[in-house]
């Protein structure tokens, strides 16, 4: 389960970066802080991951600390889509209409300080299937907070408990 959490919120990390990169949509404030809980869990869950055979309790309090993490970039792509609907106000930091390339500026990168604009977190950039990237962020997030809870509940010691040994139980001689 930890390890389907780490495929979630790597795949989701790298889809956020290629819409940004490649697609050039403009992040908002709210957006790079909902990021943060995946910096947090990924390498957490990595080193849970690495650490389930040699310390297993370490393991299952790193994936705890993982899922708390990415639950929070959850709680607040519910917020981010939220302030999208209408349902509620954005932040106060998420004002403006985005910018231009600061590399496109004639005045170069000091010129561009001056008149880059912080992209609005109340207007959705896009959709796909009919959910902004703050609700995809819901799903993503959400998803790999409950497989790492379920991963900490449940954890290895008890998964592998269930399992006979080699070379015990019916059928061996």
């Amino acid at each position: 389960m930890a390890f389907g959490a780490f495929v979630v919120m790597l795949l989701a990390i790298a889809a956020v970066w290629l819409f940004q990169l490649v697609g050039g949509f403009q992040p908002c404030p709210l957006c790079l802080e909902q990021r943060t809980g995946y910096y947090i869990a990924i390498p957490l869950t990595l080193a849970a991951l690495l650490l389930q055979g040699p310390a297993p309790r370490l393991a299952r309090l790193l994936v705890l600390a993982a899922a708390v993490a990415v639950a929070w970039s959850a709680g607040l792509g519910v917020y981010h889509a939220g302030a999208e609907w209408g349902f509620w106000p954005g932040p106060s930091t998420c004002s403006g209409g985005g910018g231009d390339n600061i590399f496109d500026n004639p005045n170069g990168l000091l010129g561009a300080l001056d008149t880059e604009h912080v992209v609005s977190c109340t207007e959705v950039q896009g959709r796909f299937l009919g959910l902004s990237f703050a609700g995809w962020n819901v799903l993503s997030a959400g998803t790999a907070a409950f497989l790492l809870l379920l991963a900490a509940l449940i954890g290895p010691s008890r998964r592998t408990a269930a399992a006979p040994a080699a070379g015990t139980g019916a059928g061996t001689r």
